[in-house]
């Protein structure tokens, strides 16, 4: 095994551990690890060699990134870098939305509290969808456990000092896994149907996730809703969490309209298009509040401490 580092640095300001609870969202989370100082998460190489990634920030905003593979060169930079782009946000600028929120009496301070967050996205849209779908109509808590089962049954290993750690499946080691082993691990057959069938319809070339990219908001969760297993939720949160549109929030995501309604003491219940009205103020950044509300009750829950 060898070693590779890279230093990286991420468009101010930035917070690494607010960045990646925002990616983990429980602690029990397998996939994106982090032990207080370090976040871990492993990767699969192009030539599907699985490799880990390491990232710890400095007193500045600098990031130390250090690879663990078998194959070090220029091809597992470029991956890292995308990777990280992806999964910690590095290259967003959200200094339109830090103006806005400076001259917000609501919204200033949730921004300040967590200034520095980057919105993170899922490392693959098919990762997007498995997490999506695996959530469904669950608390987030039982939909993490999940996710982890799917993940240490599937995910391709690799292997440190530390013991076995996993990436998170790709369509092709899915394709072909019997849905009575997803049922075992307490996925529904409905969800066991609609993961194995979505990694299938990938593998065998007949949906490309890639081609929603070019589609405007309305067209995506059209052809996302076209898919079994996908609602309007679940396209919606491809957006946000796949795409990275940050203007887009989940308006069907009871959590997230509840952090809503307490955040701003209402004393009814959103539905849907209350949701849309009670953003109204902060159009194009629905999303970001979104995420603020996220990192704001995992801090109230003591999931994080700030």
């Amino acid at each position: 095994m060898e070693h590779l580092s890279l230093d990286v640095e991420p468009a101010p300001p930035f917070r690494l551990d607010l960045t990646v609870w925002t990616l983990r969202r429980r602690p029990d989370n397998v996939v994106d690890r982090w032990d207080g100082e370090t976040y871990r998460r492993v990767l699969v190489a192009d030539d599907g060699e699985p490799f880990e990634v390491a990232v710890t920030q400095s007193d500045s905003s600098r990031l130390c990134v250090s690879v663990s593979c078998e194959k070090p060169g220029d091809e597992i930079k470029r991956q890292v870098i995308s990777a990280l782009e992806r999964l910690l946000g590095i290259n967003l600028n959200l200094d339109g939305f830090y103006r806005m929120a400076e001259h917000n009496d609501r919204l200033k301070p949730l921004a300040n509290q967590f200034r520095g967050f980057k919105p993170p996205r899922f490392q693959s849209y098919f990762e997007t969808l498995v997490n999506a779908i695996s959530c469904q109509q669950l608390t987030l808590t039982v939909g993490i456990r999940l996710l982890n089962s799917l993940v240490e049954s599937h995910g391709p290993a690799f292997k440190t000092d530390n013991g076995s750690f996993h990436a998170f499946p790709r369509p092709q080691d899915l394709a072909n896994v019997n849905i009575e082993e997803l049922r075992k691990m307490s996925f529904s057959y409905q969800k066991a149907r609609y993961i194995t069938g979505l990694a299938q319809s990938i593998v065998q070339g007949q949906l490309s996730l890639e081609e929603i990219e070019s589609l405007d908001d309305q067209k995506a969760v059209e052809h996302l809703c076209r898919l079994k297993g996908v609602g309007r939720w679940t396209a919606e949160y491809f957006l946000l969490r796949g795409l990275g549109r940050t203007h887009v929030f989940p308006a069907d995501d009871v959590g997230a309209r509840n952090h809503l309604e307490r955040w701003l003491g209402l004393p009814e219940k959103l539905n849907y298009d209350g949701v849309h009205k009670a953003l109204e103020r902060w159009n194009g950044y629905g999303g970001l509040v979104y995420f603020h509300l996220l990192l704001k009750s995992l801090l109230e829950k003591a999931v994080i401490i700030n």
